[in-house]
């Protein structure tokens, strides 16, 4: 046989090979599931229209919370917390309340069944520093109702959710309904500086009386428009997984003197490198997890060619990971981020200083761990002249420092009985919350929450932990978060009070039911 023919026939079986294979990729798209049709909306829940005025008037109170709790200012939640007495009586003459690490919330509404294990519905009190109050269009704290919105800080993180479970509780009570489990309410008071003070220590007292939660509902996931390429329909997001934190110190030592006389290495410059060095080499980019079962869920949504992709994991997997590392919000789901966050060096113009300090915050990818991030910052940075330790920041109540240090919790189930009851409160609060009716498709999907919530606390004592968050989060939103303008549509806090409402009547069929991810 002849060189072209034998060349001949290698190219017919690859072609046929390459063709085979063509169409098994096209089959596997076109074998993704069919979305369910939405279920069908019970009456709207009665939302009495003094809700955003008192969302507003939450606005007001500074609840700031600081990495160093000297700067926080309690008379503050303390004042909150008597605004909350006035507005929910029938909350707080029908539940028990107990404060909890100094102005920590905790409800308990006893159930009919008791022996079936309760849930809990949680939010903060606290909000971020506002760096600039003139760089707003309007007062961060002035708790202002204006062009459609609800406009401060706290307004989507996340008094929001306190109030709004908080109405839905005072709702639900004045139609004398008692839940079919008992249900408790958690609102932490230092979620922005992590939740030591707050979250933890219910979580411990809870644990202590030996409570385990069928799930826990807390912030982290939202109605999504338009920020996910490719997708025509909105999604609701709920949060199965967070990622881990980890903020590392690095100090480089140097040689102080007079600034005439540079020596050849620089403690700023060792530090420099060592932070380049950092950013040059991210971590690798992997699908898993909560990341993964998002994208299954969305696929049947996604054009043709992002459908196929998402079919063939077993082929495309890298490419589509390396595909989401183009843009910040998508890499952040598929790998361990590397953040440089503070730097500080030198007090004067002419002294060089004997050295220099940076912070590298990492948010880690469930999978990750503190041990191996620390481990894999050295290698990279690799300097003997840079100390690299694990930030600390003060204990809470007389405690010694705590490292900032967190590893990622594990991701909760798709389809478990708790995730039904969300994930269709969330079809029904969309389709007619308040009585604004809704049409067309939505999407319920997985999350991993890339930031962290105080729900991490009570992974222990809860068989799944879900993140979710009535609003809308459209793309020019993102930058509202710890940012200026925070603010909230009057229709989506509304809606975020309608899903806590359907969630907690949704109790009755916590057991039962087909899973509702679509």
């Amino acid at each position: 046989m002849g060189r072209g023919r034998r060349w001949r026939i290698a190219l017919l079986g690859l072609g046929g090979a390459l063709l085979a294979l063509a169409a098994v990729l096209s089959i596997n798209a076109l074998r993704l599931p069919t979305p369910a049709p939405p279920p069908p909306a019970p009456p709207p829940a009665p939302i009495p229209a003094e809700a955003t005025g008192r969302l507003a008037q939450a606005l007001r109170f500074r609840t700031v919370s600081h990495d160093d709790p000297r700067l926080d200012d309690p008379s503050q939640l303390i004042a909150l917390r008597g605004f909350l007495e006035r507005s929910f009586p029938r909350v707080h003459a029908q539940l028990r309340r107990e404060i909890v690490g100094g102005h920590s919330l905790l409800f308990t509404w006893p159930g009919r069944r008791a022996d079936q294990p309760p849930v809990l519905l949680m939010g903060h009190q606290d909000v971020v520093p506002v760096e600039d109050e003139r760089a707003w269009s309007q007062p961060p704290f002035g708790g202002v109702v204006a062009d459609g919105f609800v406009w401060g800080r706290g307004s989507i993180d996340d008094k929001q959710a306190v109030l709004g479970i908080l109405e839905a509780c005072e709702a639900l009570l004045g139609e004398g309904y008692t839940p079919a489990r008992t249900v408790y309410l958690a609102f932490g008071q230092d979620e922005e500086a992590s939740g030591r003070r707050g979250a933890r220590r219910i979580a411990e007292l809870l644990g202590s009386r030996r409570v385990h939660f069928a799930f826990v509902l807390d912030e982290g996931g939202f109605y999504t428009e338009g920020t996910f390429p490719g997708l025509t329909v909105p999604a609701a997001l709920i949060g199965t997984g967070e990622k881990g934190y980890l903020s590392l110190e690095l100090l480089a030592q140097g040689e102080a003197g007079h600034s005439s006389r540079p020596p050849q290495q620089m403690a700023i410059g060792v530090l420099a490198r060592a932070l380049e060095r950092l950013q040059a080499h991210p971590f690798p980019a992997r699908i898993d997890g909560a990341t993964h079962d998002m994208l299954l869920a969305l696929a049947p949504r996604l054009p043709f060619g992002q459908r196929l992709a998402i079919a063939n994991f077993w082929l495309l997997r890298p490419l589509v990971a390396r595909g989401l590392t183009g843009d910040p919000s998508s890499a952040a789901l598929v790998r361990t981020t590397t953040a440089l966050t503070i730097v500080a060096a030198g007090q004067k113009d002419n002294v060089l200083p004997g050295h220099a300090r940076a912070v590298v915050n990492f948010r880690l990818l469930p999978g990750d761990t503190v041990a191996g991030t620390i481990a894999r910052a050295r290698s990279i940075v690799d300097d003997p002249r840079v100390d690299i330790r694990p930030l600390t920041a003060p204990g809470a109540d007389g405690e010694p420092p705590q490292p900032l240090a967190i590893e990622p919790p594990p991701t909760s189930r798709v389809g478990s009985p708790g995730w039904n009851v969300i994930a269709r409160a969330t079809q029904e609060a969309w389709h007619d919350a308040g009585g604004e009716q809704r049409s067309g498709d939505l999407v319920v999907a997985p999350w991993l929450l890339t930031g962290a919530s105080d729900a991490r606390w009570f992974v222990p004592l809860a068989d799944d932990v879900y993140r979710f968050t009535g609003f809308t989060i459209r793309p020019e939103d993102a930058a509202r978060f710890h940012g200026v303008d925070e603010r909230i549509a009057v229709g989506d806090y509304r809606r975020s009070i309608e899903v806590y409402y359907r969630v907690l009547r949704g109790l009755d069929a916590l057991d039962a039911g087909s899973p509702t991810s679509r």
